[in-house]
């Protein structure tokens, strides 16, 4: 199933899917750094970034479907504000997004992942600018259950085809006098190049290291080789995860907490997560800001940092930064201050990060010292 939704934002922002996408158009005027976050760190400011190009600018993104959501917000706002330049979206993948960006085939590429040492080796002009904080969420179809708690050992298992069945005296050991029922385990994953799963093999792999995590184990990646196991599922763009494990009783499934209003339609059922410290935590404000503010200080000065399965022991475990792709190098000059604007807007506490549009999503604010290092980035974007 995809996500099918046609919007018009301005032609360069995207987000989390892949072949079947979701378009929008609105007009509108790695991991080798060491540099980390400081909330003290001097630089480029939003006013000096955010002015708009003299001459109108289309300017076309595409990419993640998790930031998709937000990119239909932002961008009806920021044409108010700005009517020359025309932002045109679309949620295809984060997969999509970096490979678009890369190729030059869009300005602005959305991705839920930062980009791949060898991408980088390819194109050392690319970056990945985060502008938001966001959370995966874990779903599944049990009538009449709407909270479990699992691990990310446990869904590794699932995920691989060794437990197979919800009324497993491993899952019913975690969760004591829930009445679970036989009921045949669905798992439900992309099949497009994602950064939700991305983030989500990151999660299995780093909290079950001799299994997901080991040499002879799946890994991570925006695009991994799933164990064939019977009866599993595959869905493109978070829209058709939630569609899918809707219609599929007995289904388990990892989608972006955008699609939180959608996964309540569906009447699917969201897990507590067993963090790094051995707690089970939902996800809400108060978990990711816990987990993000135990790494965030380790931010390097080309932001490719993992904030999955961190060290609080009240955060939420399935967190990451939401990152535009872009190249620093435009040919033309209208173009790079139309998408410098546009990134500096959003990044503003004032206008896109502000609670107005993010409590939406319900994503979270970059704390200031990691905003200043997006600052930074976007300061480089020119002709």
């Amino acid at each position: 199933m995809a996500l099918a939704a046609m919007t018009i934002l301005g032609a360069g922002l995207a987000a989390c899917g892949s072949s079947s996408s979701s378009s929008t158009t609105t007009t509108t005027s790695q991991a080798t750094s060491t540099t980390a976050a400081s909330t003290s760190t001097t630089g480029p400011t939003f006013a000096s970034l955010e002015t708009p190009p003299t001459s109108s600018v289309a300017l076309q993104e595409t990419g993640s479907t998790l930031l998709y959501p937000l990119f239909n917000l932002w961008g009806p706002a920021y044409t108010k504000q700005n009517p020359g330049v025309t932002i045109t979206t679309a949620g295809t993948g984060s997969g999509t997004g970096i490979s678009d960006a890369s190729s030059g085939t869009v300005d602005i590429g959305a991705s839920d992942a930062y980009l791949s040492p060898s991408t980088v080796s390819q194109t050392p002009t690319l970056e990945n600018i985060p502008l938001a904080i966001s959370a995966q969420m874990i779903n599944f179809n049990i009538p009449g259950i709407t909270t479990l708690k699992l691990s990310g050992p446990l869904l590794s298992k699932i995920y691989q085809g060794k437990i197979t069945n919800w009324d497993d005296s491993q899952i019913a050991a975690l969760n004591p006098g829930v009445k679970l029922p036989s009921l045949t385990i669905v798992p439900l994953h992309r099949s497009d190049g994602s950064g939700d799963t991305f983030i989500f093999s990151q999660y299995l792999s780093k909290s079950d290291p001799n299994g997901w995590g080991s040499a002879t184990g799946p890994g991570f990646g925006t695009t991994i080789s799933f164990p064939a196991v019977p009866g599993a599922l595959a869905e493109n763009g978070n829209g058709g995860m939630v569609s899918g494990c809707g219609a599929t009783k007995g289904c388990v499934a990892y989608i972006g907490v955008s699609f939180r209003s959608g996964t309540q339609a569906a009447h699917l059922g969201e897990a507590l997560l067993k963090n790094a410290a051995g707690n089970f935590e939902p996800l809400n404000g108060t978990t990711v800001n816990a987990e993000a503010s135990s790494l965030v200080s380790q931010t390097p000065a080309n932001e490719a940092l993992s904030l999955v399965f961190g060290p609080a022991s009240n955060g939420y475990p399935i967190i990451n930064y939401e990152y535009a792709i872009v190249n620093t190098h435009q040919s033309d000059p209208n173009k790079a201050q139309a998408i410098k604007s546009v990134l500096a807007w959003a990044l503003d506490p004032q206008y896109g990060n502000s609670a107005s549009f993010l409590t939406q999503v319900n994503f979270q604010p970059l704390p200031s010292g990691v905003a200043q290092l997006s600052l930074a980035q976007i300061a480089k974007i020119g002709s």
